[in-house]
């Protein structure tokens, strides 16, 4: 895949905005194999940590698995586009704010449908299917809330025999 300058200006914001450099010391942290992608991406496969889940997550401009990404992407050649997708948005958010708005944007799916890609902006921007989602229907609010607030009245009650 040839480089664009809109490869190259996500390239240079992810690394002035840290976004970049965060996700090299990850990746390492991880014990992640690193060499350079296509596209000014930087590859990180066989990373060890259990967190985040999923096939592959993007930090900057470094993208992350556990897995071969070679084997991955071969498997489902959509990937590293959605991938590439994030790296954008982490230069679009300025990097560090892409972090809170992207965990309530999961936080707005899961509401809405029980999932927590389904309806997130960030997943549906890069394209569920692309990134192995699926579409779930959404689910009415009213009761979704009425059951956390069940939930949370119930956490502080005082247990009988106190």
């Amino acid at each position: 895949m040839p480089t664009t300058r809109g490869d190259a200006a996500r390239h240079l914001l992810n690394w002035v905005n840290l976004s970049t450099p965060l996700g090299l010391v990850l990746a390492r942290a991880g014990g992640a194999r690193l060499r350079r992608g296509p596209r000014r991406s930087i590859l990180a496969d066989y990373y060890r940590w259990a967190f985040p889940t999923g096939g592959a997550f993007t930090v900057g401009d470094v993208i992350i698995s556990r897995h071969d990404l070679d084997l991955l992407v071969a498997r489902r050649p959509a990937l590293f586009g959605h991938e590439l997708t994030h790296s954008r948005q982490w230069a679009a958010c300025q990097g560090l704010p892409f972090l809170p708005l992207y965990a309530a944007s999961m936080a707005w799916s899961w509401l809405r449908t029980g999932d927590r890609a389904s309806r997130s902006f960030f997943e549906r921007q890069a394209g569920l299917e692309d990134g192995g989602y699926a579409e779930v229907p959404t689910r009415p609010l009213r009761p979704v809330l009425a059951q956390a607030a069940r939930r949370l009245r119930g956490s502080h009650r005082i247990p009988s025999g106190l």
